[in-house]
Parts: structure tokens; sequence; C-alpha cells
């Protein structure tokens, strides 16, 4: 796959919402790093997303919007997300919040919970991507998994260290002014935390809120952010793996040459069993019965998918 590097004048915009809807990736920059950005309602966008990254570890994406009105169509908010929002929006905020259930927003984003992170970005290429495109964009750093952010268009684009070849293209709008991720806060048992320090100084968001916000450790016996759990995506009916074939009374979710009830993917397609996780173990778990999985190769986007049935599967 070539790379097109976009220029952010209206024709370099109209291009890169045309890809995005399109489902294609597009980074496009922020007032923080430059965003990997699909769009959130496209399960093979997203799924794409984790694959261009490489390695990846199914952490919920960000979703970004145009203000607060589309925010408000995605999640639930508070008096004190409220605040927040009219204090550092559009800004280097991201709130992890509830999702409201009809926000068509991919499963996938989210990792399978009830939260969504979102933010509404203040950089004017974003804006006009977002604004254009007309929908929610999940993006995270456009930049391989553990590899550093990307804060120009030429960090992204570069082969080797970057996401060159991987993805559609890249809006080059310079250098992002921030630098640094966005600042994360969620609720942590009722109480406003402070999930990642970011561009956002935690000082000015406890001024607004009148109180000193939580600062969780993140482990597995005390999680303070998605994924840390040893027992995680866990259905409530019990999960074999590595299945082979269906015993008495299993749903079998099949992939590649093992059928099944339902499948991840007949082809063997990672990014297509990706963006099918959640979706069919919400489904199969709807059907009342112990559930089994076919092998899936860990390797790739199998690694992740594999990590959250390891998890969805651990002892409860």
């Amino acid at each position: 796959m070539q790379t097109l590097i976009l220029g952010h004048d209206p024709q370099g915009v109209r291009t890169a919402a045309d890809l995005l809807a399109q489902g294609e990736l597009v980074a496009i920059p922020t007032e923080t790093v430059y965003g990997l950005a699909g769009d959130a309602r496209n399960p093979r966008a997203v799924a794409r997303i984790y694959e261009a990254k490489g390695r990846p570890s199914f952490n919920p994406l960000i979703v970004h919007l145009p203000d607060l009105a589309a925010a408000e169509r995605i999640a639930v908010f508070d008096d004190a997300a409220l605040a927040l929002a009219r204090a550092f929006w559009p800004g280097a905020l991201t709130m992890v919040l509830p999702l409201r259930p009809e926000a068509g927003i991919a499963s996938l984003v989210t990792a399978g919970l009830d939260t969504v992170a979102i933010r509404v970005p203040a950089h004017p290429a974003a804006q006009a991507v977002l604004r254009t495109f007309g929908g929610p964009l999940a993006a995270p750093s456009a930049n391989p998994s553990g590899r550093i952010s990307p804060t120009t268009a030429a960090h992204v684009a570069d082969p080797e260290s970057g996401l060159g070849g991987r993805i559609a293209a890249v809006l080059d709008a310079g250098a992002c002014p921030v630098g640094v991720e966005s600042t994360i806060v969620g609720w942590v048992r009722g109480r406003p935390a402070l999930l990642r320090p970011g561009g956002v100084a935690a000082e000015a968001i406890e001024s607004v809120l009148g109180l000193r916000l939580a600062r969780p450790e993140g482990n597995a016996e005390a999680p303070t952010s998605p994924g840390q759990l040893t027992s995680h995506y866990a259905p409530r009916a019990s999960l074999r793996l590595n299945a082979g074939d269906a015993r008495p009374g299993e749903l079998l979710i099949g992939f590649g040459p093992v059928a099944g009830e339902m499948t991840l993917s007949q082809t063997g397609d990672l990014a297509e069993a990706a963006a099918r996780l959640f979706d069919l173990l919400h489904r199969a778990d709807a059907e009342g019965r112990p559930i089994a999985v076919a092998p899936v190769p860990d390797a790739g986007l199998g690694a992740a998918i594999n990590d959250r049935l390891r998890r969805a599967a651990a002892p409860r």
C-alpha cells in the first residue's frame, strides 16, 4: 500500500474524509500527537487500526468528536463531566464516560466495556476532517505499538519507524503544538480519577472540579483502566479455548477450517476475527450454553485475540 501525503487544504481534507468513509485509515494531526483515525462505527476499520499499529493490546480507543453536542450523543455526562467539557474542550482532555447503547460505536472501540473514552480535539485540521466526515473517529496515536508517538507527518509516514505503507494517507498540517497525549480522566467508584497525565494539567482539572483527583495505581488487583484484570471480558457462561469441535451442550465459535454455529472468520482473516470477537461473545452468551472457541493463531493480531480469550476464560 502506498501512503498518500495530503495537504491540510480543503482538497486534502475532502480526500481524507472520503477515504475514512470507505473504511480506510488516515493519520490526522491533533494538538497532542498525530492520531490514526478510522470510522468508529465500522468494525473492520477499527480492527485495521490495531492491525496497522502491530502487536495490539485491545485497549479501548479514544473516540474523537467535533463538539460537546456530538459527544453527548455518544456518552452520558454528569455535572462534573459537563463542567470539564466546558472548561477544556476543544482541547487535550479525554474523559471515560458511560456509553449510550444507541451510539452505534463498534464494540472493538470500547473493548466490550460499557464506557467510552471521548475527546474533542482543538486542532483546526482535525476539526475540519471531523466535520467533513460527519461521524465519530477512533484515533489512537499513529505509531507502531511501543514506538515513539508521532508529532509530525514525517514521523507517521516513515516506513521503518512509522506506518508508511500500512495506512491509506497522512494529512500533513505540520508539527503538533502540544506534543504529548491527552490527559485521561475517568470515574473510579464514583470519584473523578486521573487515569493518564497529559496535555491538560491535573491541577487545572482539580481547580474546575473543586476537589483532588484520585490517582489509582494500575494493577490486576485494583484496575484503574481497561485491560488490567486477569479475568476480564468474561461471559457469564464458561469458555473453553482451542476447541476442535463442540462437546455436548456447547456452542462452538469457529475460525478458519473449524466450523461452528458462529464463526470469527471463515477465511481465517484475523482482522475480521478481531472485529467480530466481542459481538460474537455477547451473542453466544445470550444463548445460555457453555461456549467453546476454535484455535486462533497466536501471531500478529491473533496474539491480541488470544489474550482477550484467555482473560475471558480465566477462573473467576
